[in-house]
């Protein structure tokens, strides 16, 4: 096996260990309640992701201006959150760790009340399957947010899931790449540090 093969080895085993990062095969994005496909011979498998890594090295650093839009259409930015903390969820309904998280995040953003905003920005690039898996799922502590061209995940270059805390002055305390029991311990001492 040459270096360059070795590299590329461990990078998807690497990437596969944490989060989705593509869609499944198929005609355009699988719907969620779609039990996932075998993997092809050019997909690394690996067990359930887990949220094993809260990501502090962005302690401090602002969020980026990415333009996305709230289910109703209308122009978002993460700065228009400021003035509170924000808890922002990247995820897509073709992912099945966010699928798999999704009703602890809603459970959490209930229990956080007016403490702590909490938005799920979708990377679908068909927004309506965003919409579409909100109504069928009822999430009703989520506020859906669009994000049909990646702008968030590419800002920081993210695998999905990716959960960000960012305090009231907008500035970040902590990332989570890979699902997260919301409602467990862990997740519990983490949204603590929102102030």
């Amino acid at each position: 096996m040459t270096s360059r093969s070795a590299i590329v080895c461990l990078l998807a085993t690497a990437l596969a260990a944490t989060a989705c990062d593509r869609a499944s095969p198929g005609n355009g994005q699988a719907e969620a309640n779609v039990a996932a496909p075998a993997a092809s011979s050019d997909e690394v498998t690996a067990s359930a992701p887990k949220a094993e890594k809260v990501d502090r090295s962005h302690k401090g650093e602002t969020a980026p201006d990415a333009a996305f839009t709230t289910a109703d259409g209308k122009p978002a930015t993460l700065a228009g959150y400021e003035g509170k903390p924000l808890l922002v969820n990247l995820w897509a309904t073709w992912c099945a760790p966010c699928v798999k998280e999704m009703p602890t995040l809603n459970t959490a953003a209930g229990a956080l009340g007016d403490k702590v905003r909490v938005i799920a920005v979708s990377q679908d690039m068909e927004p309506a399957k965003a919409t579409a898996f909100f109504a069928a799922r009822k999430l009703p502590a989520l506020a859906l947010h669009l994000d049909p061209k990646l702008a968030l995940s590419t800002a920081y270059a993210a695998n999905l899931p990716t959960t960000i805390l960012y305090g009231a002055d907008g500035r970040e305390i902590w990332r989570v790449t890979g699902d997260l029991d919301w409602t467990g311990a862990q997740a519990t001492g983490l949204l603590a540090e929102a102030g």
